[in-house]
C-alpha cells in the first residue's frame, strides 16, 4: 500500500467518524426538543397528541379546582382567544395563582385535556414568559387589570 493511499483511508475514516457523530447528535437532539403551543394552536388541533411539549398562557380567573385530600389541580389556560383545559398532579408552584401566566409541560390526551407534569409560574409581578407575552401580543388582547406588560428576563422562566 503506497503512502498516498493510506493517507486516503486516514481522511476516509476521519470524515466517516465525524459524520457518524454528528448524526448520533441530531437524532439525539431531535429527542430532547420541547416546541411551544399558545392555547389557541392547541384548540385548531396543531399540538401534537401523546408527545411532549410546552402550552403557556393565563390562568382563567375561577377554573382551579382541586381534589380534595389529594394532589390533583385542574385549571383552564387561555390567550383570551382560546382556552385549554390542564390536569396536573403535584404541588403547584408557591407563585401559581389565577389569573397569572404560565407555561406547563406534558402531555395533551385524547379528550383535549393537556396533562402537565410540571407547571412553572412567573417570578414577579412585571414577569412574564416571553413565550406567553408573544401569544397574547398576537391575539391583540386587552390584559387584564393588574397584569404588567412582559419584561423577558434572560434565564429566567
Amino acid at each position: 500500500m503506497t503512502p498516498r493511499r493510506k493517507r486516503l483511508y486516514v481522511v476516509l475514516g476521519i470524515l466517516g467518524g465525524v459524520a457518524a457523530s454528528v448524526a448520533l447528535a441530531v437524532m439525539a437532539s431531535r429527542e430532547n426538543i420541547m416546541f411551544y403551543y399558545d392555547p389557541s394552536q392547541v384548540a385548531m388541533g396543531k399540538a401534537p397528541v401523546a408527545k411532549r411539549f410546552r402550552v403557556g398562557g393565563m390562568v382563567v380567573k375561577g377554573s382551579v379546582t382541586r381534589a380534595p385530600g389529594a394532589l390533583q389541580v385542574r385549571f383552564v389556560l387561555t390567550d383570551f382567544a382560546h382556552q385549554v383545559p390542564v390536569e396536573y398532579t403535584g404541588v403547584l408552584p408557591d407563585l401559581f395563582r389565577e389569573g397569572q401566566g404560565i407555561i406547563a409541560h406534558g402531555t395533551l390526551n385524547s379528550r383535549g385535556a393537556f396533562v402537565a407534569d410540571e407547571v412553572l409560574a412567573k417570578h414577579d409581578e412585571k414577569y412574564m414568559p416571553p413565550e406567553v407575552a408573544a401569544s397574547l401580543k398576537n391575539k391583540s388582547a386587552v390584559k387584564p387589570a393588574g397584569l404588567a406588560p412582559a419584561q423577558a428576563r434572560p434565564g429566567v422562566i
